[in-house]
């Protein structure tokens, strides 16, 4: 058994490498990893019996705790007070607010100018060019049921703001990618700026720009920015800094310039990951939309959002399935688009790309001259009253009441009193100092001294915040949301690696819950278990469950076939091999697993505030809602932090992964 293409420091059980230096190195990175293991464990408990006697019991010292509303609100106060005079918002902000409605408007007006056959037939016939019959059919049949469902104008209106703040993500995005993947200095500079960005949730970005623009498209356009132009950053990084070297030494030998190498060599080959990073920006951009309705975006996130304001789940569906339709379109055409790049060009593609265009302008006009420009009233259906009929049905029959395994309500009900309440409590009657020292040990077992010390730091920096309390109260969720989603996502995952049949029928499935928003995952929750921790809890299960099942499908898929056949050979049967040669050579796609589950399910947590999952949840959205800049800013530095942290806990470091090899 050769081992080729299996990570070293691993093999199957029972199997036994040829070669005396084999065994060593295959024996050696174990030892090491027990040993540092168990030194860790004996540190914590030497540290924590010095902490219960040196520092004995209690929350957070308040002599630790810097008290912010000072500072905060006189810069709140100065904001307000000069946004109408001080130069800065004269000369510059304004003329930015501007330029963003007057390009959003001018988009508008052109989709309206187009009508809804004009936008159809343009949606399909891109489409079909890019992907072909299949998704232009989908496409049509997207915008089609978005005018069914009386949803034309906000869906056009969303859609103008979607076109703007993608163009700005993806510039913005582009240029830092640019600097960062020809500057080691600058991808120092800008990766931590990054990982902040992306653990950063949704809500937490609302606050400050509502403040410098106040409520309306400019802040809800430059929130969305800012919060998907962080892929298209990376990605186009990513691509810049992979390039072949072969290739750039061949044009730097042919005295190309840095420019020209630039141009001809290192955008080409970075073109995958550059459409990648526009689909990427897309579907961030979509979801904060949504989000962004809170502050005055209108459009469909406006109508989701004052449906779940009054409880109205038909409504909020009915504006809910376009956002999701025109999430799994705009998907699917960016990911074509991806695919067919290096492909061999069409034939004639001049003509064909005139002949698209021609069509559209005609289907246009036609629609002009028979004044069909807006969806046409008659082809509307309701379906908010028969959806509610349904959650009416749903509330008297499986709400609660139901014999022997009881209802929804009962679920959420106990699922808090047995899961959620003593998690939280436990973790809040713990001393703030062993709380600590439980990061810091768990983040030294799979990383450095430096990831480590990060995590301390960041939990640390909560208690200064002094919001102690509402964090370990978000953090007992969170750990809640993350061990039901691993539990079910590893299964389903393994699952679905073990059976080609299930991994076609959960592949649609989990596309089209991974386009889904943030915000959406709200709608049937509510229905199902009304509100509180534990539809929060719920909702972050249901949005974080797909990336950790296609990732631990990939990862157990990918596991050496060598390594398989082997341990075939030496008679191990199905369950051996999945306990103990596909899941230990899996390991690192089931780590990176849970870190995107940690990352994915705190994002909706937060936002369960809108649904009552309190804690920081609720501090951000108050202050939100308040324009209560200290609440709002603080639970979004602490949100920061504890994603941090959650961030360094999970995440294995290269240091890490090189020792097992080593």
């Amino acid at each position: 058994m050769t081992g080729a293409g299996r990570p070293t420091g691993t093999r199957p059980t029972g199997s036994r490498p040829t070669g005396t230096g084999r065994a060593g190195r295959f024996a050696a990175p174990h030892a090491l990893t027990r040993h540092r293991g168990r030194l860790i464990g004996a540190a914590t408990a030497v540290a924590l019996v010095l902490g219960a006697v040196l520092l004995g019991t209690g929350d957070w010292p308040a002599s630790l705790a810097v008290d912010l509303s000072g500072p905060l609100g006189r810069a709140s106060d100065w904001i307000i007070d000069h946004r109408d005079s001080h130069p800065l918002f004269l000369y510059f902000l304004g003329h930015v607010s501007n330029l963003v409605v007057v390009s959003v408007r001018a988009v508008y007006l052109v989709l309206l100018a187009l009508g809804w056959a004009g936008v159809t037939a343009a949606a399909g016939l891109l489409a079909w060019r890019v992907a072909g019959v299949r998704l232009a059919l989908t496409s049509v049949t997207a915008f089609a049921v978005c005018g069914l469902l009386g949803m034309w104008v906000p869906t056009m209106q969303t859609l103008a703001l979607m076109v703007v703040a993608v163009a700005a993500s993806v510039l913005l995005g582009g240029l830092l990618g640019l600097a960062a993947g020809l500057s080691d200095r600058m991808h120092r500079i800008l990766r931590p700026v990054l990982d902040t960005m992306q653990v950063l949730p949704a809500f937490a970005y609302l606050l400050p720009v509502v403040l410098v623009f106040g409520i309306g498209v400019p802040a809800a356009v430059l929130a969305t920015v800012v919060y998907a132009a962080p892929p298209m950053a990376r990605l186009t990084a990513l691509g810049l800094r992979g390039a072949d070297a072969g290739v750039m030494e061949a044009a730097a030998s042919l005295g190309a310039t840095g420019r020209q190498r630039l141009l001809t060599a290192r955008l080409p080959l970075a073109r995958r990951e550059l459409l990648l990073g526009v689909n990427q920006a897309i579907m961030m951009a979509l979801g904060m939309a949504v989000i962004a309705s809170v502050i005055g975006a209108g459009g469909l996130g406006d109508r989701v959002y004052q449906a779940l304001a009054s409880v109205d789940v038909g409504a909020a569906l009915a504006a809910g399935v376009p956002i999701v339709l025109l999430a799994v379109v705009l998907d699917r055409v960016t990911a074509a688009a991806g695919e067919r790049i290096g492909a061999a060009p069409r034939r004639r593609a001049g003509l064909v790309r005139a002949a698209v265009l021609l069509a559209v302008a005609a289907v246009a006009a036609l629609g002009r001259l028979t004044d069909r420009l807006t969806w046409p009233e008659p082809w509307t259906t309701d379906i908010a009253e028969p959806v509610n009929r349904a959650v009416d049905w749903m509330t008297g029959h499986l709400y609660s009441g139901v014999p022997l395994v009881g209802g929804t309500a009962d679920w959420a009900g106990r699922f808090t009193t047995w899961v959620l309440n003593p998690l939280r409590d436990g973790l809040q009657w713990l001393p703030w100092w062993a709380v600590l020292l439980a990061v810091g040990a768990l983040a030294l077992l799979i990383g450095t001294w430096r990831t480590a010390a990060t995590a301390v730091l960041a939990m640390a920096a909560i208690g200064v915040l002094g919001v102690w309390d509402p964090a370990l109260d978000t953090l007992s969720q969170v750990l809640a949301a993350v061990a039901v989603t691993l539990l079910l996502g590893l299964a389903l995952g393994v699952a679905a690696a073990r059976s080609t049949r299930l991994g076609r029928a959960l592949r649609p499935v989990l596309d089209v819950f991974q386009t889904l928003p943030q915000f959406v995952y709200l709608i049937p929750v509510v229905a199902l278990f009304g509100v509180g921790r534990a539809p929060a809890v719920a909702a972050a299960v249901v949005y974080a469950l797909p990336a950790v099942v296609r990732i631990t499908a990939q990862g157990v898929r990918a596991v050496d076939p060598a390594a398989m056949e082997s341990s075939r050979s030496l008679g191990a049967t199905g369950r051996q091999q999945l306990f103990q040669v596909q899941l230990p050579l899996a390991r690192p796609a089931l780590l990176l697993a849970a870190n995107q589950g940690v990352v994915l399910v705190l994002a909706v947590v937060v936002i369960g505030g809108l649904v009552g999952g309190g804690a920081l949840g609720y501090d951000a959205v108050f202050g939100l809602a308040q324009g209560d800049l200290e609440t709002g800013l603080v639970a979004g530095a602490a949100i920061v932090c504890l994603g941090l942290m959650l961030d360094r806990v999970t995440q294995p470091t290269e240091r890490e992964r090189d020792g097992k090899g080593a």
